[in-house]
């Protein structure tokens, strides 16, 4: 069986093209679906653990029901598509992953018939998931951020899933090191005032978030 032919890829294809095409409004293009095999390939690259398929998948998912739920920023398909590319290069022992990224969506939309404005506006949402801090006012980076924040939100399993996966991700950094690169990162999120900008992330998911990531943090620094 191709990639294409798996029902779950077959779909997530099908899912960009629909965007891509629906972020055109009409104008003319190549073929979206070349574009979406190489992000997939991406996403599907063997260092990836947490930042795989799945993650994409469920960013998607969550921008769809944050839009469900009125909370959509003003360029929806621009949303989803830095959601395509947020996490297209990725590699854990560099720091440049989402300014690649960025590129790389510069790069690829403009061949793939956006304007200057979707493009740039991609771009600056791929940025913006360094810090997952959009400014007062930010729709689109709200949207983008909350979604792929998302995952801070989940059961209890689902959640010990993540941070399994992310220290499978970095398994060459020896544990002293990681544990303590991994509080930074925790500290980090719970020092914002908030970790959900949407009016529905803040009611639905702030509250199991922070339950989750303090209980993270107090494993990792418990003993040491």
């Amino acid at each position: 069986m191709t990639a294409d032919q798996d029902p779950a890829t077959a779909e997530l294809l099908r899912r960009w093209n629909t965007t891509l095409i629906a972020a055109r409004a009409g104008r003319e293009g190549p073929d979206p679906a070349p574009y979406g095999r190489n992000l997939l390939s991406r996403w599907a690259e063997p260092q990836r653990r947490y930042h795989t398929v799945d993650h994409l998948r469920a960013v998607l998912d969550r921008i769809d029901e944050l839009a469900d739920q009125g909370g959509e920023g003003g360029e929806l398909e621009l949303v989803r598509l830095a959601a395509w590319f947020h996490d297209a290069v990725y590699r854990p022992d560099r720091s440049e992953n989402e300014e690649r990224s960025a590129a790389l969506a510069e790069k690829a939309l403009t061949e793939a018939g956006l304007t200057q404005h979707e493009v740039t506006e991609v771009a600056r949402l791929v940025r913006l998931t360094t810090t997952h801090d959009p400014a007062p006012g930010d729709l689109n980076g709200e949207t983008l951020c909350d979604a792929d924040l998302a995952i801070l939100a989940t059961d209890l399993d689902t959640y010990r899933g993540y941070a399994a996966a992310v220290r499978e991700e970095y398994g060459f950094v020896p544990e002293p090191a990681f544990r303590e690169g991994r509080a930074a990162v925790l500290r980090q999120l719970l020092g914002l005032p908030r970790l959900f900008r949407t009016p529905y992330g803040a009611a639905v998911w702030e509250g199991r978030a922070r339950e989750n990531l303090e209980r993270e943090l107090a494993e990792l620094t418990a003993g040491g």
